[in-house]
């Protein structure tokens, strides 16, 4: 986690340490630096990252715009990894000033802002999320655990004298006798995606840990584990389908056969189309994933660009309105795109942080 170190935002921490975090390695003066706040379009909001927060940044973005007086912040897909390469570029109002994330920031990419000049970050996590597998309406049901899956995509699997092979499996019956006898073909996020990165650890790891030889080289290796855990197959049973959520919808309408890996939103907003499958007889609901009984369950965040604060106006506000009552609280408007709210603690310490934004 990032870590806060202006003594004003001391309190704050100790409030939000468990829901948010801050990063501020240096102090950049706009006069100092030549950096001017600006106006006109250079001074709109800028936003990019996952695809999966993007429908939610973009509609608090749409009702800032309608009711704050500030221009319309504008919201681009370019999927978590992609966004902290962005956000991370530099500082300045035509500079994004904040990424949506599926996952936490990375210690490269903090490394990489900070060779960039950008040197204070605001973790803000909004929510959770699931991690859904949906097929269409009127295809098998599935009843999946993660070791089906990590057996279903993997590049190798062990071959039973000691070593690994090439992934046999070709249907879903190939790797339980228990599940419908369709061709495996899946398709998900590339590796830049927040998504595919949760997916990997969420489901490929926790799955190969149910595979007696996985099992013994994590214990044995737990960096061969991690390396052979991740591997997916390349023979088109897992096909990349872009960093966009939707896109993936598109594709298993094409493919009635077909999965599709995405957000727990997206299942929500396609429900009349697309089912999903259980995992471990637990069923992808709101519930279930708000409980943490729903096995891929993950955090979902936004990250703030401090120095952009002082240069965009209208950034400090956005982020109130975000984590405002109004908007992400069980009886937040947020709750018809899919968020699942953070609990009442949990969101008093966000807008704890997003107040000390303003100071």
């Amino acid at each position: 986690m990032l870590i806060r170190s202006p003594a004003r935002f001391a309190a704050v921490l100790l409030i939000a340490a468990a829901a948010c975090s801050k990063t501020d390695v240096s102090t950049v003066d706009p006069v100092d630096t030549g950096l001017v706040e600006a106006s006109g379009p250079a001074a709109t909001i800028k936003i990019v990252g996952s695809s999966t927060v993007a429908p939610f940044s973009t509609t608090v973005a749409e009702r800032f715009g309608a009711t704050s007086g500030f221009a319309t912040p504008i919201v681009e897909t370019t999927g978590t990894g992609g966004g902290f390469l962005a956000f991370c570029a530099g500082v300045g109002p035509e500079q994004p000033s904040i990424t949506n994330a599926s996952r936490p920031i990375k210690d490269g990419e903090r490394e990489e802002c900070t060779k960039n000049g950008v040197t204070g970050i605001t973790e803000v996590k909004i929510g959770y999320d699931g991690i859904v597998l949906v097929n269409m309406k009127g295809a098998p049901a599935y009843n999946l655990t993660k070791t089906h899956i990590f057996l279903a995509l993997a590049k190798e699997i062990p071959d039973g004298k000691g070593g690994f092979k090439a992934n046999p499996h070709q249907t879903w019956k190939n790797v339980d006798a228990s599940l419908p006898d369709v061709k495996i073909q899946m398709f998900g996020p590339p590796p830049t995606s927040g998504t595919r990165d949760a997916f990997a650890e969420l489901a490929l790891e926790k799955g190969a840990e149910g595979v007696p030889e996985l099992k013994a080289l994590k214990e044995a290796d737990g960096d061969a584990f991690k390396e052979r855990a991740h591997m997916i197959r390349t023979d088109g049973a897992w096909i990349d389908a872009g960093e966009n959520d939707s896109a993936i919808i598109q594709q298993i309408t094409k493919a009635p056969n077909a999965i599709g890996v995405l957000g727990f939103s997206f299942l929500e907003q396609n429900a009349d189309r697309v089912q999903a499958a259980t995992l471990g007889g637990t069923p992808a609901t709101f519930e279930n994933i708000a409980s943490g009984a729903y096995g891929l369950s993950r955090s979902m965040f936004i990250y703030v660009k401090d120095q952009n604060v002082k240069l965009v106006p209208g950034v400090s506000e956005f982020v109130t309105e975000f984590t405002s009552d109004g908007a992400m609280s069980e009886d937040g408007y947020l709750m018809e795109k899919g968020l699942i709210p953070l609990k009442d603690e949990e969101r008093a310490a966000v807008q704890a942080i997003a107040a000390g934004l303003a100071e």
